[in-house]
């Protein structure tokens, strides 16, 4: 599924363990943390087209498997469950930048016709963060950002 296509269907839907000092000490696994996340939206002007975009740290003992995004109107009887991002297809792209933390962003262009048919106001991004070891971390406002007309 494109992007396109994916930002498309968001609004159709809006619309209807380690061992220490030598020790063999077994360390509790650790979740999933997201850090220095931020969202941002830019409307297409001119010749340009808009964007979209989330970018966060993600961190985990195992390491980061993937991280699902879906923005969408705080003002809208939307309400993500952490099954819905699950079974999105489009992740973001994350780069490793340690043995534990990967920065992961999540990126759409935005053509006038898409950004008209956004809603004006305040939005919320939904994050799903997987690592490697299988542990999963939900965070249903994981940043927010505006969209103006």
């Amino acid at each position: 599924m494109s992007k396109r296509v994916l930002i498309g269907s968001f609004v159709g839907a809006l619309v209807v363990g380690g061992a220490a000092a030598g020790f063999a000490v077994a360390s509790s696994p650790t979740k999933p943390s997201l850090e220095n996340s931020s969202a941002r939206y830019t409307a297409p002007s001119g010749d340009s087209a808009g964007s979209f975009s989330f970018t966060t740290d993600v961190s985990d003992d195992s390491g980061i498997q993937s991280l699902h995004v879906l923005p969408w109107p705080a003002d809208s009887e939307l309400d993500p469950t952490e099954k819905e991002l699950r079974d999105a297809e489009e992740t973001a792209t994350c780069r490793t930048t340690s043995d534990e933390t990967s920065r992961c962003t999540y990126a759409l262009k935005v053509t006038e016709v898409e950004a008209a048919a956004l809603e004006a106001g305040t939005w919320k991004v939904t994050a799903l963060a997987t690592a490697k070891d299988g542990d999963t971390l939900f965070v249903p406002s994981a940043a927010a950002f505006e969209v103006e007309r």
